[in-house]
């Protein structure tokens, strides 16, 4: 019943209670298919103790018959009956519950005009509920509005409202699981051309995710002073961390400055250009994280992060193989095209040898599946989060990572948008920072000047606003090596080479947005040939071009 059709007036006596308290039950012969007629099924009843009846409840579900599907009638009886009688149980109750909750129709449509009168500033007692059912059908089968009489008698008290609401959202949880099980039993029996087991696989996840995500009776909200303790905790950490960093720290000083280190729960992304660098960088991030890893322990023996961090890398572009050369090329200072081709000397393959294995225990997981979908990843990282621990998460690119089926027709920006959604409410789930790299529009190279900005974003609306951090990466010298001028105009070529030593090997990191601080420009170095990034400050980088 929609919310505009509960106009009646309110009806209460003296006394705030019903005229109808002294009804009889109204015996009726319908029957439930069991033996027991429908007046019997819903008859509301406790014991002397207090507890209501029944033998459906939620540490009991063993007991249920196999066709029926996990319910506790007297749960849902008891928690309508403490509302009728004191609508402050509906406020411990409704952040959590909705009236698809409730297990036996009837119920749930007391629930939604009990919350419907009460979201109004009126009182949902049996008498105010009254007109709404004496004509509807399904409560005469129970005896008439006279039921809503004997809810509120038989409530057993009010101060376990809140244990009734979580037996109720429990089993409608099972319910919720019981029916994404025959569907996907009904999916895979039915064979179709234009879903294969790997989508039917993906669909099951996302609904799986989504009931996780949604369903979530803890939460609500905290005091401040609550939350103010875990700032101090933070800050604390912090002024004991080397460098001051609250956040996991990159190795690279002037980011770390401005960000303040990676955070928990943030969603960064870094996009750029093609050949810019990003996965370069998000690499060479990954790699300094996994690398400065250190395990501490808590006071109470548990263990705790030090430094760095175990990563997740989610290589949707390049294969597991050619992103560990990239990593072996940068710690043995050989070429990575030369690696490939197995030009090397005796010298620099033993060099790559002791490379590899002192990086064998690295705690740097890869994931090179292609055509990921964002409830299969989201899945991957909490199976890597329980077994080997996850600090750190990097996507390369989300613009590969996939949707479910339900929303490919939507358009791109529709399919980015729920990655992008998906990846944020991931972040906060596992408490970690999340890097997702991203492509940038082609508009960027019709500019002069070629330095990013938000709104070059492909689908940037969904990306920029769940985005916590946004950075660019942008190198003058690739633009400039591009419009080299010809070797016998003399006085351009002169000016050419004047440009381009300024910029050889350098980086600009544009930090275009950031929740928590600054924007502004960082300068990194960039050694090309073996894919690396570095602070501006070291001095192992070339610094002439070899022009």
């Amino acid at each position: 019943m929609a919310s505009d059709d509960l106009d009646p007036p309110q009806e209460t006596n003296e006394s705030g209670t019903s005229q109808e308290g002294s009804e009889s039950p109204v015996e009726v012969e319908t029957s439930s298919g069991n033996g027991v007629s429908e007046a019997e099924r819903l008859q509301p009843s406790h014991d002397d103790s207090g507890a209501v009846n029944g033998t459906n409840t939620s540490s009991d579900l063993r007991s249920i018959p196999y066709n029926e599907l996990p319910n506790n009638i007297e749960a849902e009886q008891s928690l309508l009956g403490a509302i009728l009688i004191n609508n402050n149980a509906y406020e411990r109750v409704s952040d959590v519950l909705n009236p698809e909750h409730f297990y036996e129709p009837l119920h749930q449509r007391i629930f939604h005009i009990v919350s419907t009168l009460i979201s109004r500033g009126q009182l949902a007692s049996p008498v105010t509920l009254k007109p709404y059912f004496e004509t509807d059908p399904t409560i005469q089968d129970v005896g008439g509005t006279g039921y809503l009489v004997r809810l509120a008698g038989a409530a057993p008290t009010v101060i376990n409202a809140p244990e009734y609401a979580r037996i109720v959202f429990e089993l409608y949880q099972r319910r919720s699981l019981v029916e994404i099980g025959q569907d996907v039993v009904n999916s895979a029996l039915d064979v179709d051309l234009d879903t294969g087991p790997s989508e039917q696989i993906a669909e099951a996840e996302q609904r799986l995710y989504s009931l996780a995500e949604h369903g979530l009776y803890e939460g609500g909200f905290i005091s401040f002073d609550e939350a103010a303790q875990q700032s101090v905790r933070i800050t604390s950490e912090a002024c004991q961390r080397e460098g001051g960093l609250s956040g996991i720290g990159t190795d690279f000083i002037d980011l770390d400055h401005k960000l303040g280190g990676l955070h928990e729960s943030d969603l960064i992304i870094l996009a750029g250009r093609p050949s810019m660098g990003k996965t370069a960088l998000a690499t060479n991030i990954a790699f300094n994280v996994a690398k400065a890893y250190q395990q501490g322990e808590n006071p109470d023996g548990s263990p705790r992060r030090e430094r760095g961090g175990i990563v997740g890398f989610y290589s949707l572009e390049m294969s597991s193989e050619q992103l560990a050369t990239r990593i072996l090329s940068e710690q043995s200072q050989i070429p990575s095209h030369r690696l490939r081709k197995g030009d090397i000397t005796e010298e620099e393959f033993r060099a790559y040898v002791e490379a590899h294995q002192t990086l064998t225990s690295l705690p740097l997981y890869i994931d090179d599946t292609g055509g990921l979908s964002i409830a299969a990843l989201a899945a991957r990282a909490r199976r890597l989060q329980r077994q080997q621990g996850l600090d750190l998460l990097v996507v390369d690119y989300l613009q590969l990572v996939t949707t479910s089926g339900s929303r490919r027709n939507d358009g791109r920006v529709q399919e980015v948008s729920e990655v992008t959604q998906g990846l944020k409410a991931l972040a906060k789930e596992l408490n970690i920072p999340i890097i997702a790299l991203s492509q940038l529009s082609r508009k960027v190279e019709d500019r002069d000047d070629k330095r990013p900005q938000l709104a070059d974003l492909r689908e940037s609306g969904s990306i920029e606003q769940d985005a916590d951090v946004v950075m660019f990466v942008y190198r003058e010298e690739y633009y400039l090596e591009r419009i080299k001028p010809p070797e016998d105009d003399l006085q351009r070529m002169e000016a050419w080479m004047l440009e381009i030593k300024k910029v050889h090997g350098l980086a600009e990191l544009i930090i275009g947005k950031q929740r928590h601080g600054p924007t502004g420009t960082v300068e990194l170095q960039f050694e090309a040939n073996i894919t690396r990034f570095g602070n501006k400050s070291d001095q192992d980088y070339p610094t002439e071009p070899s022009y």
